[in-house]
Order: structure tokens, then sequence, then C-alpha cells
């Protein structure tokens, strides 16, 4: 551990790691306005890792302390506007950055890619897919996003804003076509990416699958804006084209290595360098008390997996506040990353679970939307739970998992859960945990649950419900962009709330 006898200053707005990997395995496409002329088995890849990335970190990172994961020790002065809730142009800046120059750059290009010979049909399912599943979280953090212009390169470096209603329902019908296109494939004669798509081998079953996935996750999302009938619609296209969803992790892989900048992104941010030695990110978060209390305190053994055990022994953690005493609230004091999510430098990096896929199957069961009733849903539940305990490596997983949700207590055990849909929403605070937090907080918006997470006392006391648009955006796009204040971040709902 670092030595901690002095305060380090560290003003980091958000962990730019996300290029880590992505560079040195391979760029293309360097200038949005002149590409450099590629193929789509060289571009894909390239916008999986980066894509990859960016959720691993910057937008898993900051959805761990918006849902009070993580915190900071009292022996580091970093991520001071994350524990103040100071949401402002500059903030968190490379999700919406990183999504248009680098993620929907290279899948853009994908999807527009023609050479009069070859059948591309297998790369555009696969771009279009990962464009919706980034889009819907812009749309979900920001609100309207360029969208009908946004892919037009050169043409219009100043693309409209479009109704993020709108294209949230435009995404949906992309998705419906997508999954029926990956499925008409079999059989015919087109170009399988096989080991240029480093999620799925090139697969197209498990691409419509994916593709199901997602939609059904924007269709629940819509859960509180009366359009129920709309909803079961669309579930009703996911039912006919017969794929179903995600049956595993999905997973990204483009070769991680334990090499400078080829590390899994997670693990080269938060873990240890190729020399072995922890990186600062490591060192400065730390978990925080409630989700250490709420897990011990619920005889969840997951807590063994999220979080490491302190140098001193135990497992602590601490409140989120810019102030802590230094005695007992060092690096050393308190527990951080754990095991179950830095595993090791090469590992799959999941950018969908299926805990989280099961917990959204049993939401949409209760609300009616899937069948299955309550038995279903409660089948769903419990398998997400076994699900999330397997992944994390808690030892004996099922049989924790089956001692965990027999549990006659609110929010473990199905028959002890008045709030069926509060029980699901707190399994998914866990299961996200260190993976896909920023869901987390978007669920939180839009439930409310966990009701009673704690909000850090250096704020105003108001949890953000959105990101604001970065300076950049506004300084190249100022006719376009939505005029935005700082209280917008805390006042300006999405749509679908």
């Amino acid at each position: 551990m670092k030595t901690i006898n002095k305060i380090k200053i560290f003003l980091l707005l958000s962990i730019s790691i996300i290029t880590l990997g992505c560079d040195d395995f391979l760029d293309v496409n360097e200038s949005p306005d002149n590409p450099t002329i590629s193929k789509p088995s060289l571009t894909l890849p390239v916008a999986q890792t980066y894509h990859a990335a960016l959720n691993a970190t910057s937008m898993n990172y900051l959805g761990n302390f918006m849902v009070y994961n993580y915190s900071v020790p009292s022996n580091w002065s970093a991520q001071e506007d994350l524990l103040r809730y100071n949401v402002t142009a500059g903030f968190y800046t490379t999700i919406f950055e990183t999504s248009f120059n680098q993620i929907f750059k290279n899948l853009n290009y994908i999807a527009e890619y023609e050479d009069g010979v070859i059948d591309y049909s297998a790369y555009k399912v696969i771009a279009q897919t990962l464009k919706s599943f980034q889009y819907q979280y812009l749309l979900d953090i920001y609100g309207d996003v360029p969208y009908t212009e946004a892919g037009l390169r050169g043409e219009n470096t100043t693309p409209k804003y479009d109704d993020a209603e709108t294209v949230y329902k435009s995404i949906i019908d992309q998705l419906t076509a997508t999954s029926i296109k990956a499925l008409s494939l079999a059989g015919t004669i087109y170009e399988n990416p096989s080991d240029a798509d480093i999620i799925f081998g090139g697969d197209m079953t498990n691409w419509a699958q994916f593709a199901n996935t997602i939609k059904l996750r924007m269709l629940v999302r819509l859960s509180n804006t009366g359009q129920d009938a709309y909803i079961i619609g669309e579930v009703a296209k996911i039912n006919a084209n017969g794929a179903g969803y995600i049956a595993s992790d999905v997973n990204t892989n483009p070769g991680y290595l334990d090499v400078q900048d080829k590390q899994n992104p997670l693990f080269a941010a938060y873990g240890k360098d190729v020399a072995g030695e922890i990186t600062d990110a490591n060192d400065f978060t730390v978990a925080s008390d409630y989700a250490i209390d709420y897990l011990i305190g619920t005889n969840d053994k997951r807590y063994l997996r999220l979080y490491s055990e302190a140098e001193d022994g135990g497992y602590k953690g601490v409140e989120q506040t810019t102030i802590l005493p230094g005695t007992g609230f060092t690096s050393d004091d308190l527990s951080h990353i754990g095991p179950g999510l830095l595993k090791s430098s090469t590992q799959d990096q999941p950018i969908f679970m299926l805990s989280e896929s099961l917990l959204l199957q049993a939401e949409a069961m209760v609300r009616g939307y899937i069948s299955g009733g309550d038995a279903g849903a409660q089948a769903m539940y419990e398998s997400a739970i076994e699900e999330s305990f397997t992944y994390l490596g808690v030892p004996d997983a099922v049989n924790e998992a089956q001692t965990y949700y027999g549990q006659a207590l609110p929010n473990m055990g199905w028959a002890s859960s008045p709030d069926k849909i509060e029980a699901i929403i707190t399994q998914k605070w866990i299961a996200s945990n260190g993976t896909n937090a920023i869901e987390s907080w978007v669920e939180l918006t839009r439930t409310g649950f966990p009701s009673s997470l704690p909000i850090p006392s250096d704020s105003d006391g108001v949890r953000p419900v959105r990101l604001l648009y970065p300076s950049s955006e506004v300084g190249r796009n100022s006719e376009n962009v939505p005029a935005q204040t700082r209280t917008d971040a805390f006042t300006s709902n999405p749509f679908w709330k």
C-alpha cells in the first residue's frame, strides 16, 4: 500500500482510462472528416474495444459513486466533484465525447460501408446493436442528443439535437429490424465477422438475442410513461422473432495482455499496472460504509468479492465526504475494489451481465409485459442472484445464493418482499456494483430504489438525475445544444421519469 503520511492531491474529474487498450490494439479513421480507407473487419474491433473501455471505466465509475458503492479515503484529495455532486459542463465529459468521437465514428463507418461486392450485413447488424446500446445511455443521462444528423461526418459538424423520446422509439424500431436481419442471414452468403467480432465471434443468433435484450431494457425504462400497450406490443415482436434473450454474460476481449496499454481496461484503471503495483485509482477508491454495512447486515457473501479485505483485516467502508479524520480512514484502513471484479489483466470485460437480463425479465413479468406471472418472475429473480454470486466467484456460489434469497427478509426473499419492483432493483444495484453501475444510477432515477441510499453530506442534498452537455460541445455547436444550467442536472428528469 502506498505511503499515507501526507495528503495526496490528485485532481481527477473522471478516470480518463477509456483509451487504454484501444489505440495500440488498432485505431482507424483518425479524422472523422477524412477517414482512412479501411474495412469493417479492421474497424469493428476498434469500435468494440472503445465501447467496452468507456462503459467499464468512466461510466461504471460514475455510477458507483452516484449509487454510493464507492468513496475516497482521508489521505487522498480525489474525486471531490463527485463527492460534492458538482455537476458542470466539465464534469465527466468523456462519456459524451468518446461516444461520438470514437464509438459512433467507427460504428457509422461500418454501417455506411459498401464495396459493391461483399455483403457486410452481419457487420451492420453488430454496428446497429452497439449504437443502440450506447445511445440508450446517452439519452438516459443527457436527454436530447444528435441522432439524425450525427453520422454525417464532415458534411455537418454542427448536428441538430433530436427529441429524446422520438430517438428512443426510433432505436427500438431499429433493434426490432436488426434482430430480424441477424436471424435472416442463416443460409445466405455474407461476410461473417468471425474473429473480427471480439464479442460473439460473428454468431448472429447471439447478436439477435443481444438486440432483443437491449430492446427490453429500453421498453422497461418506459414503465412510468403510461405506454403499457405500446410496450406489450413491442415485446410481442421480440417473442415473434423467436431468438429470446442473452443466455450468458456479454463480454468483450480483443486479446487483453499483461502489457502496457493492452490490459483489460477495468483492471488497468483500478487494479495493478504491468509491474504489479496498484494504481493510484485503486488506492483512492474505497468501499462506502453503506454498501459494506448493507451487504454484511443482510448476510450477503458477495461483499467478500465486491470489496477487498483491509490491510489490517476485516471489511470496512467510509461515508462519501471530503472531510474525514486521518486516523482510521486512510487507504490502508479501508476495503477497496474486490477480487471478484479485478480478476486479472487479461479478463473478459463484461458489457451486459446475464444477471441484469434476468432481473429485467423478472420486472417485465411483474408488470405484465412478459408472460410468466409471479412464479416466473420469482424464478428469474432467484436465477439472477445465483448468476451474480457465480460471476463474482463466491465460494459454493449457487448454494450461498440460495441461502441468501431463502431468508425471510424484504428485498432478499421473494415471498418476503411486498414490493417486487423494489426487490428487483435492489438486487440490480448489488449485481451491477463494479461492473455496470451506471445502470443502477439510471434505475434509481426511474424507480427511486434503493430508497435508503445516502446522499453525500458535502452536496446540496439532492442527487443528480442527468449530466450536462460538455463545454466542448457547447463551444462548437452552440446553436443546437439545448440551453442548460447547473440546476438542470438535479431537476430536469429524463422523459421517462
